[in-house]
């Protein structure tokens, strides 16, 4: 059984994009995330990251599904 890393992007024309979406988010909740190394920063601090993000693209998700607006699209 190949094993896949759940570290992939599905789609990879989508990773410049989702790069700078989490830099846009790491600056929106203060987690000093910089290019390159970051292992100064805590798990929580990184976690905190990802799971905004999540939390963002979940809201974005239901305004295209309800029909709302775009706004806020990354």
């Amino acid at each position: 059984m190949a094993r896949r890393s759940s570290n992939t992007t599905a789609v990879p024309e989508a990773m410049a994009a989702l790069d700078r979406f989490k830099y846009e988010v790491a600056n929106e909740i203060g987690v000093p995330l910089s290019e390159g190394y970051n292992g100064n920063l805590t798990s929580k601090q990184n976690g905190s990251v990802g799971g905004y993000m999540v939390k963002k693209m979940i809201e974005q998700q239901e305004r295209q599904m309800s029909g709302g607006s775009n706004q806020g699209q990354f």
